[in-house]
């Protein structure tokens, strides 16, 4: 079976954060031992990148790059199309994950990770915002809390 776990944000700028805790880099390599395909959503990279262009965190921005060579999953016409289906489709359920005139990262995110479906068995989202990205479980995705994963390597 194949696996693949996709970063959100929060836990995208702990794992290229410099001085990274040990933890993390003890869950990376559980990945790379159980042969867990790791990947970077493109729209994660555009949320964090901004926010590291702005406070000049030039090693962070390395190491994002760095990542992003290996296993950046960027945006496409399916992406954006797939994403424009779930927002219409939260929305008619009274449950937005953003305000009507946002982009809407959330869902892009979503996107992402179902078409991720295509080439793995198993696509997990690693969050610290499991309430908006949990919406989406139900087109065949799994969403996990970044502590609650960190917390059950120790």
């Amino acid at each position: 079976m194949s696996r693949v776990i996709l970063l959100d944000t929060g836990p995208l700028g702990q794992v290229t954060h410099p001085r990274r805790e040990l933890k993390i880099k003890n869950w990376l390599q559980s990945l790379r031992e159980n042969a867990t395909a790791l990947r970077v959503p493109e729209i994660a990279d555009y949320e964090i990148r901004r926010e590291m262009l702005r406070l000049g965190k030039q090693k962070s921005l390395e190491r994002l790059d760095a990542l992003g060579q290996v296993c950046l999953i960027p945006l496409t016409l399916e992406t954006m199309r797939k994403a424009a289906e779930l927002w219409a489709w939260v929305r008619n359920q009274g449950q937005p994950t953003a305000s009507n005139d946002s982009l809407d990262g959330d869902v892009i995110l979503a996107a992402q990770a179902i078409l991720q479906k295509k080439v793995f068995d198993e696509v997990i989202v690693v969050t610290t915002n499991l309430k908006h990205i949990s919406r989406f479980e139900s087109e065949g995705i799994c969403v996990v809390d970044w502590q609650q994963t960190l917390n059950d390597l120790t």
